[in-house]
C-alpha cells in the first residue's frame, strides 16, 4: 500500500472510531445534563457536574490514545511538574490550528481541571450544544460594546459585576479557563496583514483576558503560559487523522497572576489598560523567543 492510501486509510478509520465514541459519550453527558436541569437541589447537581466532567475527560483520553496509537503522534511536554486538580488556572496559548484543542486536551486532561473558556450569553441557545456547555459549567457572559458604552455609560463595569456574580460557583469547583490571546489562528498572510512585531505570533489581544481576571482574579492562583509548536509546520486536523503530525512539541510555564496590573479598571483606567497590555506584551515576546528556539531544535 502506497503511503498515500496508508494516510487515507489512517484518516477514515480514526473518523469512524470518532464517531462512534463521541456518539456513546454524548449519549451519557446529554442524559447526565437533562438529569441536572431536572433536579433543582445543588448538592445533587455538584454531584452531576462532576459525574458530566469524568464522561468529557473520558472522551478526551480516547481521542489521545487514537492520536497517539493511529495517528503516531508524538507530544513531548515540558513544565506539567506541580500542576494539581485542585487549583484554579487562566491557561494563555498561541493559536496556529484547529489541532491546537485536541493536543491541549491530551496534555492537560486530568493534570488540571477540566478546561473552559468564556462564551457569549447567547449562545447558551444553541440547540444541543447550549446544554452540553450549560452542563459542563462553561462561565457565560455578558460584554457590552464600545458603542453601547457610549451610548449609555452607565452600563460600565455593569457586565463584569454581571459575569463575577454568575462565577461565583466556581468557588466550589475548581476550574481551568482557556484563553487564545491572538483571538484567531496564525496565519502567513495575518501575520503580514497585523503589522506583529513578533515573528512567529499575531499581536496578542488583551481585553478578553483581562475581562476573565476582572471577573474570576481573586480565583485564579496561576496563569499557565503555553507554548504550542509544529516542527513540520502549521497541521489541518485532517493531518491529525491521517497521522502527519508525528511530533508537537509543548512548553508550560506557571506565573503569578497579574490582578494588580488591572487596580483601577482595565476600561475605566487608561494607565491599568497600558500596564496590562505591557505585561501581556512581555510575555509574548518571551513566547516569540520560546518558539524560535524550538524551532531551531527541531
Amino acid at each position: 500500500m502506497s503511503a498515500r492510501l496508508r494516510q487515507v486509510a489512517t484518516a477514515c478509520v480514526a473518523a469512524v472510531l470518532i464517531a462512534i465514541h463521541t456518539f456513546a459519550h454524548a449519549s451519557v453527558l446529554f442524559a447526565l445534563a437533562l438529569l441536572k436541569v431536572a433536579l433543582p437541589v445543588a448538592p445533587w447537581r455538584r454531584g452531576l457536574s462532576r459525574a458530566l466532567v469524568a464522561v468529557a475527560e473520558s472522551w478526551i483520553a480516547v481521542n489521545s490514545a487514537l492520536m497517539a496509537t493511529l495517528g503516531g503522534t508524538r507530544i513531548e511536554v515540558d513544565g506539567l511538574d506541580g500542576l494539581r486538580r485542585d487549583e484554579w488556572y487562566l491557561v494563555l496559548c498561541n493559536h496556529q490550528s484547529w489541532v491546537d484543542i485536541p493536543v491541549l486536551q491530551s496534555v492537560f486532561n486530568r493534570r488540571i481541571p477540566f478546561m473552559r473558556f468564556f462564551l457569549k450569553r447567547e449562545l447558551i441557545w444553541v440547540p444541543v450544544l447550549g446544554l452540553a456547555w450549560w452542563a459542563l459549567d462553561f462561565p457565560f457572559m455578558r460584554r457590552y460594546s464600545r458603542a453601547e458604552l457610549e451610548r449609555r455609560p452607565e452600563l460600565r463595569g455593569k457586565d463584569i459585576e454581571a459575569t463575577r456574580q454568575a462565577c461565583e460557583r466556581y468557588r466550589d469547583l475548581p476550574v481551568s479557563v482557556m484563553n487564545f490571546v491572538e483571538g484567531t489562528r496564525f496565519t502567513p498572510a495575518k501575520h503580514a496583514g497585523s503589522g506583529s512585531p513578533y515573528r512567529h505570533l499575531l499581536p496578542p489581544r488583551a481585553g478578553g483576558v483581562a475581562f476573565v481576571l476582572e471577573t474570576m482574579g481573586d480565583l485564579m492562583q496561576a496563569v499557565l503560559d503555553v507554548t504550542v509548536v509544529y516542527p513540520q509546520g502549521r497541521p489541518s486536523v485532517t493531518d491529525l487523522l491521517s497521522g502527519r503530525v508525528r511530533r508537537v512539541r509543548v512548553v508550560v510555564r506557571r506565573l503569578a497572576v497579574p490582578i494588580d496590573r488591572l487596580d483601577g479598571g482595565y476600561e475605566r483606567d487608561p494607565q491599568a489598560r497600558a500596564r496590562f497590555q505591557a505585561w501581556i506584551n512581555e510575555l509574548w515576546r518571551d513566547k516569540d523567543a520560546t518558539i524560535e528556539a524550538l524551532l531551531a531544535e527541531a
